[in-house]
């Protein structure tokens, strides 16, 4: 569904503004709820919704927009599908008119997963050739163009907010020794890091603060069908994943960051944040 739908209202009183892309499960939806406690306005964008779901998997922009207010913030659920930049441009342009300002965007859609949850453990852990080339396809065209696409239309109401925030959900990228999803997630995260950094170098002069974030192995629904195969014992909760954002966000002194790719768990242990539960 391309068209923005509106699911929850919103508090035009709210001095804090997220949106939070790809916020229907997962990472983004535990950022979605963390800000919700710290009691932010927060719109959720995915396509996945009530009348129309897009993954076997559980999670809707409904669900986590109650999720975010049953935890004391504001949710504001909207069907977007972060491919049609129409729909992203209306989105933003719906925070702009009802709020007059946007503190944070975080960039956490995501392309690809689909695929590979399909092909099972197998097909996420093949080498380039015998993955599939549209997943270099979905993970650039849903992820990383996505991010851009976002960012770019977010801009002039970053611009206008003090102090404003934009996150990218990236990824460590892996060493030679090291093998993360594939050479397609490889390169996909290497390019969102280089998008906070290039907005870091064009926003700075505005006082928006531009970085990518760095989780770890986070405990989401579709890394937890691979259980079996993973090492969870450090692994970090999509809720944790979010209270370190939040924390991030009301730090004052974040600027000095920008451009920067961060660690979760860093950036826990700094603001002393527990990212396990």
């Amino acid at each position: 569904m391309s068209a923005a739908q509106d699911h929850e209202g919103f508090d035009r009183d709210s001095p804090r503004i997220a949106w939070v892309t790809g916020a229907s499960r997962g990472v983004g939806r535990g950022i979605a709820v963390a800000l919700g406690r710290a009691g932010w306005t927060v719109y959720v964008t995915a396509r996945s919704h009530a009348n129309g779901r897009t993954s076997h998997l559980p999670g809707t922009v409904e669900e986590s927009a109650e999720a975010v207010t049953a935890a004391g913030g504001r949710g504001v659920g909207i069907v977007c599908d972060h491919r049609d930049d129409a729909a992203v441009a209306a989105v933003a342009q719906r925070i702009g008119a009802q709020c007059g300002r946007l503190d944070l965007l975080v960039n956490n859609v995501w392309g690809g997963y689909e695929r590979l949850n399909a092909g099972g453990w197998q097909e996420w852990n093949a080498p380039l050739w015998r993955q599939p080339i549209e997943l270099f396809d979905a993970m650039f065209g849903a992820g990383v163009r996505a991010h851009y696409v976002a960012l770019a239309r977010c801009a002039p109401l970053l611009i206008s907010t003090p102090a404003s925030l934009a996150v990218t959900v990236s990824f460590a990228t892996p060493t030679a020794e090291q093998h993360a999803f594939g050479a397609a997630y490889a390169m996909a995260k290497s390019a969102d890091d280089r998008l906070a950094l290039a907005g870091a170098v064009q926003l700075r002069e505005h006082g928006v603060t531009c970085v990518a974030l760095h989780p770890g192995l986070v405990r989401t629904e579709g890394v937890m069908q691979f259980a079996e195969h993973l090492d969870l014992s450090s692994s970090q909760s999509p809720e944790g994943v979010g209270r370190t954002v939040a924390a991030l966000a009301a730090d004052p002194g974040r600027l000095r960051l920008t451009g920067r790719s961060l660690s979760v768990q860093e950036l826990a242990d700094r603001y002393g944040v527990e990212v396990a539960s």
